[in-house]
């Protein structure tokens, strides 16, 4: 492939449908009207009664920059209590004493005024309840001594943010012009990285559009070779994806765009919880554990960065944007060294490197080998590159048909990083290094972890990806912290139509799934270990909404906050569950500590008979508490999707009309063999147990990647 001058947008999701009836045909002129609505009139409304909160976001992100920042109410973002300044360069720890200081007078002060009553107060005092107005009451004033907050300002990363989007704003617009997405989009970069391509939180998401790990693979190459959240052509035809699917599934702009950071699955629970797709509602009434700041805010932070970025010089007077990048780009016809690469084509290494930021530091170091296939970028200076050339300029010794994977180690349980450390001969530091962890990290068991080359120790536990085994199963199901093992791809007897076609036309409606996880063979490794970043990027936090230097920290759960996969796994309220695909009555058995038996007896479930995909199932949670059943089933369908994205992505969509004789089985063998659950995420409001001739169904488009090895 030969691209010249600027990247052109991702293909078009192809949609070759014959459907049986006419019906089919309307219904795909509606899909496709439907399409290009996302693109409609006010796709990003803007609420009157949060415009209180649009505003706070203005003016963090034009008024104060990073040597200061807001004292506020987390609550009520027009409560503003001071504006802190520190001295340029100066430590955390000094600031983070500011803070406190300020916060504990601010404190104080809320407890004098509550304790007041209708008495005088000093100036300062009385400035501080104009604040609320009439919301001030004592019991609102004694509940905002808790809900002080720091916020630091973004002035000065968003209009640097400004200026580099100029090299890849042109880009950005034709990727979500071909995929019919709203051209509003294309600000979510200055929330997310401040239009930084470098940039990693201190979470771990990375790249121009913050990309967590698990979720950039369902859409990019992500392993020891390439991240392509580091490149922002590749990374933006991802996010397009990804926010097109958020869409698909919760059917609003504003809800798509929180769940960019919340996690489908969480803004879909939101949504079902209080009855509405209203965002105001929403972001003022829902309450949960991981449903915080960053997320309650992030859609008006991003209605706050779509003004300014419609009017930069309103903000911050006349500004030059970057010019927009322009390259080469060629196919990979083998795998090849970097320093093959370099003498072929007598180009310096470091515009090499910064043309390819998907490259990590294991390639330019000569670890890692160019993989295959890989879209080299090549500067534009008077050649006409292309894949034929760049193979004529190598020689036979320079191409290679593999890449020589790193010693893996699968972790146990019971290990931790001083001990793998001191197995290894290599300090804490430098192993937490290699798989870009944190020193302080915990690790879980069955995660897969590059460990150094040395003939000091026996690599008997440290193999391939493809040949790492399987974690030792717990002797105690209560106790186990991993996911059961991963079930292979479904096969002809993992699902079962259980009910004929009717005359009608109805399709091939009940879908039972496994019987036990023991019938389920052992599958692919966890997700690969985790490449470090640049040598010259420095993590740093920098979404407004997400990087608080000096504030409080996401939480717990923001690992697991920007999941695609929209399933609700936790338990009702009635201690049941809803059946997903590739689950089993074993696995629930497993994971509560009880036999299959007492599940079926529960349930009043005969022996054999089908558990059904969406069926819901009583649990008996005698032996294990709900939130130890909810880790595991969570994490056993993280491993579940880790496993399939190392070796497949999506690259687009399609709509298929079932007919008459189709099955979820046979519909989800459609082209690329996509898995049930996949099948699934994409539709999460299908009833599969009941598919009828006409309905629409949503298919994923995947490609088989490569995995580094």
């Amino acid at each position: 492939m030969n691209s010249t001058g600027r990247l052109a947008g991702p293909r078009r999701p192809a949609s070759t449908i014959v459907p049986a009836l006419a019906a089919c045909l309307l219904t795909l002129a509606a899909f496709l009207t439907g399409s290009r609505a996302w693109a409609a009139d006010d796709p990003m409304p803007r609420p009157a009664e949060l415009e209180r909160d649009v505003q706070f976001w203005v003016r963090v992100y034009s008024q104060i920059d990073t040597n200061a920042g807001f004292l506020h109410d987390q609550s009520n973002l027009g409560v503003v209590y001071d504006t802190l300044h520190f001295a340029p360069e100066s430590p955390p720890a000094e600031r983070q004493r500011l803070i406190d200081q300020a916060r504990e007078r601010y404190e104080a002060a809320l407890r004098r005024i509550a304790a007041s009553g209708d008495g005088s107060l000093s100036a300062d005092d009385q400035r501080i309840r104009d604040l609320w107005g009439a919301e001030g009451t004592p019991a609102r004033l004694r509940a905002a001594i808790d809900d002080i907050r720091f916020q630091l300002g973004q002035s000065d990363r968003f209009r640097s943010g400004l200026i580099r989007s100029g090299a890849w704003e042109t880009h950005i617009a034709e990727t979500l012009a071909n995929l019919g997405l709203p051209a509003e989009l294309a600000v979510l970069p200055h929330v997310e990285s401040s239009f930084n391509p470098s940039a990693y939180s201190k979470v771990g998401a990375a790249g121009l559009w913050q990309f967590m790990r698990s979720t950039g693979r369902r859409y990019m190459r992500i392993d020891g070779a390439v991240d392509d959240r580091l490149d922002p052509f590749r990374s933006t035809e991802a996010a397009a994806q990804l926010l097109a699917y958020n869409y698909r599934v919760l059917g609003t702009w504003p809800l798509a765009l929180t769940a960019y950071n919340h996690g489908t699955a969480g803004v879909r629970r939101a949504k079902e919880t209080l009855g509405t797709d209203d965002i105001t509602r929403i972001v003022r009434s829902y309450s949960s554990r991981t449903f915080g700041f960053a997320s309650r805010n992030f859609y008006v932070s991003f209605l706050a960065a779509l003004e300014i970025d419609r009017n930069p010089e309103k903000y911050f007077g006349a500004l030059q944007k970057e010019s927009e990048a322009h390259f080469h780009e060629v196919e990979l016809p083998a795998y090849v060294s970097a320093t093959s690469l370099e003498h072929a084509l007598k180009i310096d290494a470091a515009k090499l490197r910064a043309l390819n930021p998907s490259l990590l530091p294991a390639v330019w170091n000569g670890a890692q080998r160019v993989p295959k296939a890989y879209r080299l970028r090549l500067p534009v200076d008077g050649t006409e590159w292309s894949s034929q050339l760049l193979a004529q300029r190598l020689s036979p010794g320079d191409m290679f048909t593999g890449q020589r994977a790193p010693p893996r180690y699968r972790v146990q349980r019971g290990d931790t990083l001083a001990a793998l450390a001191t197995r290894y001969g290599v300090s804490i530091e430098s192993l937490a290094e290699l798989n870009h962890l944190r020193t302080s990290a915990h690790l879980h068991p069955g995660r897969v972890l590059t460990v150094p080359e040395t003939t000091s120790i026996s690599l008997a536990a440290a193999t391939s990806p493809a040949s790492v085994p399987a974690p030792t199963p717990a002797s105690t199901p209560l106790l186990a912290s991993r996911a059961p093992a991963l079930p292979a791809e479904p096969s002809a007897s993992a699902v079962e139509a259980v009910a004929p076609p009717s005359p009608g036309g109805a399709v091939s409606a009940e879908v039972a799934v496994r019987e036990s996880a023991e019938d389920a063979a052992a599958a692919a490794a966890a997700e690969a270990a985790s490449a470090k970043p640049h040598a010259a990027s420095t993590p740093q936090p920098v979404s407004a909404a997400q990087a608080e230097a000096l504030g409080p920290a996401l939480g717990p759960a923001a690992d697991a906050e920007q999941s695609a996969d929209p399933f609700d796994y936790s338990v009702a309220q009635d201690g049941t569950i809803r059946v997903a695909a590739e689950e089993t009555l074993g696995h629930y058995a497993d994971w509560l500590g009880v036999t299959s038996a007492r599940l079926r007896e529960i349930n009043h479930m005969k022996f054999r008979s089908p558990m059904l995909i969406g069926q819901r199932i009583r649990l008996d949670f005698s032996l294990v508490t709900r939130e130890v059943f909810e880790t595991l089933r969570h994490e056993y369908h993280r491993e579940l999707q880790a496993a399939y994205f190392a070796g497949h992505r999506i690259v687009g969509t399609e709509i298929r009309i079932a007919r008459a004789g189709d099955s979820v089985w046979t519909l989800s063998q459609h082209r690329a063999q996509v898995p049930l659950w996949l099948l699934q995420q994409y539709n999460p409001d299908l009833d599969l147990t009941a598919l009828r001739t006409g309905t629409q169904i949503v298919m994923p488009r995947v490609e088989e990647v490569g995995t580094g090895g």
